[in-house]
């Protein structure tokens, strides 16, 4: 549903100084100028963001370069201005909320250089701004190659919370809080807490047939767009007419505002699949966590954890408590020897004591669906070589999810070519950008939906392909497996503010054995039962894992019984309190019902809360039913420690909370009959 239109505004020429455009609200201003090189005809465009009046963005530089020229990047003698603004509401399939307003004011700058021209667009959101590049095809003018000299200048002091973009680990690496000069090279998002209250975080959206980007820090607040390189060197490979990413910022004046925005999802374009009345959010169980913990494998023999019997116990499991499907890893040939140093994963054929038509079968009768596993060993070449008919046995089976895997470090892509020769990508690389969409495409095309692991990062493009359900994309629950270290208690509450911005997170919550043993070696889940808990709602995922073994659940029905209630799908999100890697609540209502879930997560730090519940309907009363730490929980000591309550609550109640060092509350809320 789409509500609203577009204004076309009048068009403005500048031969020389400044032009901006404002928010709706007025809060936000961009503006657009030219400053001078040493060299004479060396003009180039910058630009400068503020927010209540208050310059948050310096003087920062636009442009590109083009096949080892500087068409794009100096020599600029005029500006064209071309303005609208949009006010519509559009609906989401499935998501945080429902209903998504896109309220902007836009500018379309077309840059005359020496020969060439360029547009800059410019949309300016009540919660932030974006922009990107467009170059028209023109005469005399072929483009092979494109380079940034993007930059994002930060005018204060202020501490930014980041994390590493040259490690091995790609997005998988443990977020940092710094004061911002100390930032060295950042993937996206980062996000900003400057010395004003004000909040940014900076990112991307829409990345199609491009690079990734990441930040060098380049000293005295200015970090430079990075674009990640092919093989060769060659960072992106285009062809007229060419539209960029937009790059995006993200403000707000508090925590909580950055946590509300929908401006990443709002610059993608909408739908093109049509009816995916097909795509289903949900919950699943899945042979996965006891591979991890060491009691099976995912390779053939007597431990292997993939067996048509394992598949439908865990099936039963998932029946009996109401969850929507059932994971298999490990189902297929391929898993023996170093599947990640040579192409050996054969996704056509299972495993000699795997029956996939008996197990898909299974499912079906109990109504539930079984969720494929495409394991590539980074061997992307590999892959889509059998793509089509590995997606072909899964609708053959009606099995509509599907979780695909890239294991292996950053760089480490296979791509082959028409040669044969292999070469090593980046997995945020536009070789990577180009085959996951591939990916989505296709499955598309057998309506089966896709969680995507070791991926590219989200830009929002769950709204243009809304197949692509979920991804993984930083540490999830598998780094307390591995241990040295595990994810630390502010890990969870870290990803609201930065990762969990671009989109939703396969983090895999709800483990409830948080104390045990790999090769002898002690491991500890840094939480709380009751935390664990919580992260279904404060990460947000359309789909979540319920991936513990039954015994652990079972050992804390009453515990249990919170996940097995909360859904994955929502009618409304909203943040409720917080404060960048020390707390975060949500609350979000269930769509097509009247029950709010609440979760909250705090550090290693204990901490009490105070929240309203104005968001509720005036005229019902509430059953709330909390799940919360018990008064002597702590994430290491007593992790187990945790207690149930009721009570009756309102419109005009305020709900309060005690949260353990590394724990957390989740919390029902249901009309009173």
């Amino acid at each position: 549903m789409r509500l609203g239109i577009g204004v076309l505004l009048a068009m403005l020429s500048l031969a020389a100084g400044a032009e901006g455009v404002s928010s709706p609200d007025g809060s936000i201003q961009f503006q657009l100028s030219f400053a001078q090189s040493e060299d004479p005809s060396g003009r180039y465009p910058v630009y400068t963001v503020t927010l209540d009046d208050e310059e948050i963005i310096a003087e920062s530089r636009l442009g590109l370069t083009t096949d080892d020229s500087d068409n794009f990047s100096r020599g600029l003698s005029r500006i064209d201005v071309a303005r609208r603004s949009n006010d519509a509401t559009w609906e989401q399939p499935w998501g945080e909320r429902r209903f998504v307003r896109d309220h902007y004011n836009e500018a379309v700058y077309s840059l005359r250089f020496a020969e060439f021209e360029m547009a800059v667009h410019v949309r300016v959101f009540d919660d932030g701004l974006a922009f990107r590049y467009e170059i028209p095809e023109q005469d005399g003018l072929a483009i092979r190659t494109i380079d940034e000299l993007t930059q994002f200048v930060i005018n204060r002091a202020g501490t930014a919370f980041w994390q590493t973009g040259d490690g091995h680990e790609g997005y998988e690496h443990l977020y940092q809080a710094t004061a911002i000069d100390e930032v060295t090279t950042a993937h996206t998002p980062m996000t900003l807490r400057l010395d004003n209250g004000a909040h940014l975080s900076l990112h991307e959206a829409a990345l199609v047939d491009y690079p990734a980007y990441r930040l060098i820090a380049a000293g005295d607040g200015q970090f430079d767009v990075d674009l990640r390189p092919w093989s060769d060197g060659t960072k992106a490979k285009v062809s007229l007419p060419f539209e960029s990413p937009w790059r995006t910022i993200q403000l707000a004046r508090s925590a909580m505002g950055l946590l509300d925005s929908s401006l990443i999802l709002n610059l993608n374009e909408p739908n093109v699949l049509g009816d995916v009345s097909w795509v289903e959010p949900g919950k699943y169980a899945g042979i996965w966590w006891e591979i991890h913990r060491g009691l099976g494998t995912w390779s053939s023999g007597p431990r292997h954890a993939a067996t048509t019997a394992a598949a439908k116990a865990k099936i039963d499991f998932a029946a009996e408590y109401g969850i929507d499907g059932v994971l298999v890893e490990g189902w297929n040939v391929g898993w023996d020897g170093d599947y990640v140093g040579e192409p050996t994963q054969d996704l056509t054929k299972a495993a000699p004591d795997f029956d996939l038509a008996a197990v898909a079968r299974y499912a079906r009768e109990k109504g539930l669906r079984l969720v494929g596993h495409h394991e590539t060993g980074g061997h992307v070449t590999h892959y889509e070589e059998q793509m089509d008919e590995a997606l072909d046995l899964l609708e053959r089976h009606a099995v509509r999810q599907v979780k695909t895997g890239y294991v292996g470090r950053t760089g480490s892509l296979k791509r082959v070519d028409e040669e044969g020769q292999t070469h090593l990508e980046h997995k945020d690389g536009q070789f990577a950008v180009r085959h996951h969409l591939t990916n989505i495409r296709k499955a598309a095309q057998r309506r089966i939906s896709v969680n995507t692991h070791e991926p590219v990062k989200d830009t929002g493009l769950r709204r243009t392909y809304p197949n692509w359900l979920s991804r993984e994309g930083s540490r999830g629950q598998e780094f307390n497996v591995w241990g040295n270290p595990g994810n630390p208690p502010e890990h969870e509450v870290m990803l609201a503010y930065t990762r969990l911005l671009a989109g939703p997170m396969d983090f895999t919550p709800g483990v409830f054995d948080l104390d045990f043993e790999i090769d002898n070696k002690p491991r500890r889940v840094q939480t709380t039962l009751a935390k664990q808990l919580a992260l279904y709602v404060t990460i947000y995922s359309p789909i979540q894992m319920v991936p513990d073994m039954r015994e652990n659940y079972e050992r804390y029905r009453d515990a249990f019984q919170f996940i097995v209630d909360v859904p994955t799908d929502w009618e409304q999100s909203i943040a409720l309190a917080g404060e960048v890697g020390d707390f975060v609540a949500f609350a979000r209502k269930e769509r097509g019902g009247d029950d709010w879930y609440i979760g909250a997560i705090t550090d290693e730090q204990a901490r009490s809360l105070s929240l309203p519940l104005g968001f509720l309907d005036g005229d019902r009363s509430y059953r709330a039913t909390v799940y919360g730490d018990g008064p002597d929980a702590h994430w290491e000591s007593s992790p187990y420690e945790y207690v149930i309550r009721q009570s009756t609550v309102g419109k005009e109640d305020t709900l309060e909370l005690a949260l353990a060092p590394g724990g957390g509350a989740a919390i029902r809320i249901e009309p009173e009959e």
